[in-house]
């Protein structure tokens, strides 16, 4: 199976729109991604297309120094495979490219897939919101991802 990872366009937000309903109890509201894709100068926002169809998302927003992964899904279907991997890793690149120090995001306190995709990417917990998702009031674990500095890898590069 061959994926690619690519910049989202028009045309993937109906499928966007199904995955993000399909992954999550409570999804982003039906014009979201459009505003992300059009009105966000600090958003980024990708697919991962598989056998022709998207089979996974990512938006990722970019502030300052301070890189935020808003959101990631893939496809049951489509699980296991390494698309999340794929996606997370563009994100982190993306991030890196444009001068973040850091990437944090929220993760439910339960989903241990997801962090585990996490922790093998660096990220570490620092933090909880209680009650943070309002479906059923679960906690979400805040994971932070240092990104090393151009001084730090120069320095590193020199010994």
């Amino acid at each position: 199976m061959k994926v690619t990872i690519r910049p989202m366009e028009d045309a993937d937000i109906p499928a966007v729109q199904a995955l993000d309903r399909l992954a999550f109890t409570v999804p982003w509201p039906p014009s979201a991604y459009a505003h992300e894709l059009h009105h966000s100068p600090h958003s980024r926002l990708w697919v991962a297309e598989a056998d022709g169809k998207v089979a996974g998302f990512a938006v990722l927003w970019l502030i300052l120094d301070e890189a935020h992964i808003a959101t990631l899904a893939v496809h049951p279907a489509f699980r296991r495979r390494g698309i999340g991997r794929k996606l997370l890793e563009t994100m982190l690149t993306a991030a890196q490219a444009n001068g973040a120090r850091l990437a944090t995001l929220e993760v439910r306190a339960g989903n241990f897939a997801a962090q585990a995709l996490y922790r093998r990417h660096g990220f570490r917990v620092v933090g909880r919101r209680p009650k943070y998702y309002t479906d059923n009031g679960e906690d979400a674990l805040i994971m932070t991802v240092m990104f090393p500095s151009s001084a730090e890898g120069d320095e590193a590069h020199e010994r």
